[in-house]
């Protein structure tokens, strides 16, 4: 029987530093690269013309798997009037507190690096609505003409949808849907998408299991109390509610012991395996801050003890500030 080791390897960019002033002065010019092309501004009126929750605040209890919950009765129906663009492709779906981004950026670049065409959709952005979108084997953000052209093309389905829902889609709800079709167009193989809020009722929560290849949970942490039930057993419920039957579950972590358990419950209910990042056969260790190929990034040492000895280990690298990553990755075959 054959596993397949990723070994992540990449000599830092710190052998020879660069004043600091210098490492802002990439930074800044690296960041102005991102800004909204005159070519996008019906879309974002557009987009903009919607309830956008992460500017007005979420209600209470709205991403609890409850009667106050977010209705993802809407999403499902706006997948359905754009074609149902999720079967089109396979899922990774990722949910947690912190590190949705970083795990996002280091699956897809992986991924890419093995040759696959891969689209990728985080949030929120930072300069240009364009960083919640990539595509392709080079992970590029969306191309202005590109989301301008797909915007044209199912405009009137958005807006029949916006009609059909009494004008209660949200501004995050058009957004997924426009890169779920992004995705669909552009026939990617696999799609790395990063949770808005909880999971369970979160509008990227239309995924089917046989749409799913797996489910992440990094971390459980006191975050939108008000919106996720208000304590920490609720949020870890409602971002359990990404574990889909019979599909695999990632779980970050370390847990406390009964958040844990919540965790592996509800995996256990699905009939879902579950794969333990927090196990202590896995081991990181921070490095430095730098510039790499004109980007601002830090570095990370990552070891993995795989089975009867084995162990795969180097040096990874996720470029700064959410925006964009690049890690170089090659692999290795292990007989056992």
């Amino acid at each position: 029987m054959q596993i397949r080791k990723l070994i992540v390897s990449q000599r830092s960019t710190l052998t020879h530093r660069k004043p600091l002033s210098n490492f802002h002065l990439e930074s800044k010019q690296w960041l102005s690269s991102f800004t909204e092309e005159p070519e996008l501004e019906g879309f974002i009126q557009f987009i903009d013309s919607l309830i956008n929750y992460e500017k007005s605040g979420v209600p209470k209890d709205a991403g609890t798997d409850s009667d106050d919950g977010f209705d993802l009765g809407r999403m499902k129906r706006l997948m359905t009037r754009l074609g149902n663009p999720l079967s089109k492709f396979k899922s990774v779906h990722i949910a947690g507190t912190k590190g949705k981004g970083s795990t996002a950026a280091y699956l897809s670049n992986i991924l890419r690096s093995e040759g696959y065409s891969v689209g990728c959709y985080t949030s929120p952005h930072m300069l240009s609505i364009r960083e919640r979108m990539s595509v392709g084997k080079m992970g590029k953000p969306v191309s202005s003409n590109a989301l301008n052209c797909l915007f044209h093309s199912i405009k009137r389905s958005l807006n029949e949808a916006i009609v059909r829902e009494n004008g209660c889609l949200s501004h995050f709800e058009v957004l997924t849907a426009v890169a779920f079709a992004l995705f669909a167009q552009e026939n990617v193989d696999i799609a790395i998408i990063e949770a808005g809020l909880g999971g369970a009722r979160d509008a990227t929560n239309v995924i089917s299991s046989s749409e799913l290849d797996a489910s992440i949970v990094t971390t459980i942490g006191e975050e939108h109390l008000a919106a996720l039930g208000g304590s920490l057993e609720s949020i870890a419920m409602a971002k359990a509610g990404i574990i889909k039957h019979g599909r695999p579950v990632i779980l970050g972590g370390p847990f406390l012991p009964h958040i844990d358990r919540i965790l592996r419950d509800r995996a256990s209910s699905m009939l879902s395996p579950i794969v333990s990042a927090s196990d202590a056969r896995v081991r990181t260790s921070i490095k430095g801050i730098g510039m790499f190929k004109g980007r601002p990034s830090q570095s990370c040492d990552l070891v993995i003890e795989l089975d009867h000895g084995s162990q795969s280990d180097g040096e990874s690298r996720t470029d700064l500030l959410g925006l964009a990553w690049r890690i170089h990755s090659c692999q290795e075959e292990a007989n056992f």
